[in-house]
């Protein structure tokens, strides 16, 4: 079929909404330039709110109890490669110029907002509301680990209040918004953008939280494409028998490669690439933004330089990741706020992605036929279905994703079926 070429919800402990309007605001743009790398030039951040906004955040002020709330010291967690000398880390902080415009916006609500940095993993806040005449102060502490299971573990034992993790990981606290990342359920950007500025409105408040857990935002990484150190694998029957790397902590991903006749084997980030670039395993997926820190070219060419393998140019997945929260950190309501300040920055990433699509050598990318995309879409959307029937994707996020499908791409097939 391929043909290869070229190329119920938790208790809330209500806190102070500056403080924590400034926490959120720095966990998606710290969460968004670290784990897409972050791109060299710092965008003008969009910080407009929805009245709808405005208004929760006018009464979360205007309650006295608030301000004897706000927490000292707030902890977010964020995942960076080369850890906090490392370029990722120092890209994004580059977002820091924005903080006078977050100030800004405070006075416009009526608080005095001073923000010291005594170091980059640090950050002092200085609130002042004169209405109410109360004040506070909270200490920001950035934790970088270039190892994402880890932080993981310490985001779920409470070491971290806030944490940016790939939403492969994040499904385990959120299986809806984890579902995202279903195979084949959005063919391309435009798709995701759309699902993204959907799930902002109210109505899906709800389905962000779990527990004690809560999602206050969703960023693009870009897709996952089929990466082989052979290009003679070029149909699915090619892989039948095939190593595929999966990573350990997603069933999903060992479930996909038994399913057409391959052997799993279990990576993880640190890993991957290593068993990759000495064909310990044929075939891996992942999108463009690892094929430089991971070297993956080099899985791709054999000792004398010559390229033998390739990155299959359609996509599986559209890889994501996920800002989740301690709702006990942070007051009743900022979630949605934050989820629509993080929706209206999605434009860096996707520039970002872009340009770690482009840098790939055109040597490296196989272009699959038009007439075969087709079959392919048909073959992931019957695993899609299996996957959805077993437990592996939320169902009511598949009938989303869905609908966003096919409001694009009306003609498609699967839009006068029923079955998802």
């Amino acid at each position: 079929m391929l043909n290869i070429k070229k190329n119920e919800p938790h208790k809330q402990v209500k806190r102070g909404f500056q403080s924590s309007l400034l926490v959120i605001s720095m966990l998606g743009m710290m969460g968004l330039a670290q784990m897409t790398q972050a791109a060299p030039v710092a965008p003008k951040l969009d910080l407009t709110l929805s009245e709808h906004s405005k208004k929760k955040i006018r009464t979360l002020m205007d309650d006295p109890k608030i301000w004897q709330q706000i927490p000292k010291v707030v902890t977010l967690c964020v995942y960076s490669p080369d850890g906090a000398s490392g370029e990722a880390f120092e890209q994004a902080t580059t977002y820091i110029s924005e903080l006078p415009r977050i100030a800004q916006v405070a006075k416009e609500f009526g608080v005095d907002m001073k923000i010291t940095r005594p170091s980059k993993l640090q950050m002092n806040i200085d609130l002042n509301y004169p209405k109410l005449k109360k004040s506070a102060s909270t200490t920001l502490n950035l934790r970088v680990y270039t190892d994402e299971r880890v932080l993981t573990e310490d985001f779920r034992s409470k070491k971290c209040d806030g944490a940016g993790i790939s939403n492969l990981r994040a499904r385990q606290f959120n299986s809806f918004v984890g579902s995202i990342d279903a195979i084949g359920a959005l063919q391309n950007y435009k798709q995701l953008s759309a699902v993204i500025q959907l799930l902002t409105r109210p109505e899906f408040d709800a389905k962000m939280v779990n527990n004690d857990y809560e999602v206050v935002g969703i960023v693009p990484l870009g897709a996952a494409y089929i990466m082989v150190t052979d290009r003679r694998i070029d149909t699915l029957a090619k892989a039948a028998g095939k190593k595929v790397a999966v990573m350990n902590f997603d069933g999903t991903q060992k479930k996909l490669v038994q399913n057409v006749g391959a052997q799993p084997v279990s990576v993880d980030l640190l890993s991957v690439g290593g068993k990759f670039n000495n064909k310990e395993v044929d075939i891996m997926a992942g999108p463009a933004l690892l094929y430089k820190p991971l070297e993956l070219y080099k899985g791709m060419t054999d000792k004398s330089g010559k390229v033998v393998g390739g990155i299959i140019k359609f996509p599986l997945i559209q890889v994501t990741g996920t800002l989740i929260m301690h709702r006990n950190k942070f007051p009743v309501g900022m979630g949605s706020i934050a989820r629509e300040m993080i929706s209206k920055q999605l434009s860096p990433a996707f520039q970002f992605v872009d340009k770690m699509e482009n840098e790939i050598p055109d040597k490296y990318w196989m272009e699959m036929r038009e007439a075969d995309k087709p079959g392919y879409i048909k073959i992931m959307r019957e695993a899609r279905i299996q996957m959805t029937k077993e437990g592996f994707y939320d169902p009511a996020m598949m009938k989303i994703l869905k609908k966003v499908r096919c409001g694009q791409n009306p003609s498609s097939f699967e839009c006068a079926l029923t079955d998802e």
